[in-house]
């Protein structure tokens, strides 16, 4: 079973149904106790990023979260979500997940912010398993104010250009993180959930 983290934001179902129609089991959640029994967890991303953590923490999530991941359980944060992974976030000046040394800025200049639509998405590196079946510069859908800029490179999977080119990848041994929604850009995004769910059942 794959725990979906319940912030109380939107668009929580959208990567349920996604991640169903793929094949896998999964259950919306904000309880610890049903995240340390989960197989994987997937942490969405609508929202803002004070409100999210806040919610996580006062319900125990946030341990949990960190419980999992040092367990080796597949992690996968989708745009705020990833976001939420790193140590600080510009935004309210919130304090995050620490999973990855980073720091969340918004988005300095580019055609328009927030960036939202569609863009291509540049693999650093060949032969990563949650681009199995992609084709390199597949276009993804992005809605965000923000961007995750890591401490250290190795964690970079792939870029995105707006404006500028930004980590729009992570992928460490813990942990996947996505700065656009594969559960709203169609067969490639099923595609990479299929990738993260078949991650969850090796």
């Amino acid at each position: 079973m794959i725990a979906i983290i319940d912030y109380r934001a939107g668009n929580i179902h959208s990567i349920a149904k996604a991640l169903e129609y793929v094949g896998a089991a999964v259950q919306v959640t904000d309880d610890p106790a049903v995240v340390k029994q989960a197989s994987a967890v997937v942490l969405p991303g609508v929202g803002a990023a004070g409100a999210a953590m806040a919610h996580m923490q006062q319900h125990g999530l946030d341990d949990a979260i960190r419980e999992a991941t040092q367990q080796g359980k597949p992690f996968l944060g989708i745009c705020l979500g990833m976001q939420l992974l790193a140590d600080h976030h510009a935004e309210g000046e919130t304090v995050g997940l620490g999973l990855f040394p980073g720091e969340v800025r918004r988005i300095p200049h580019g055609p328009k912010i927030p960036h939202m639509g569609w863009n291509q998405v540049r693999p650093l590196r060949e032969n990563l398993p949650i681009f199995a079946g992609i084709a390199p510069d597949s276009y993804f859908y992005y809605a965000h104010s923000y961007y995750v800029e890591p401490h250290e490179q190795s964690g970079v999977a792939a870029v995105t250009d707006y404006g500028s080119p930004y980590c729009s990848v992570i992928v460490t041994e813990q942990v996947w993180g996505t700065q656009f929604h594969p559960e709203k850009s169609g067969a490639v995004g099923l595609q990479l959930l299929k990738n993260f769910a078949r991650w969850v059942q090796q």
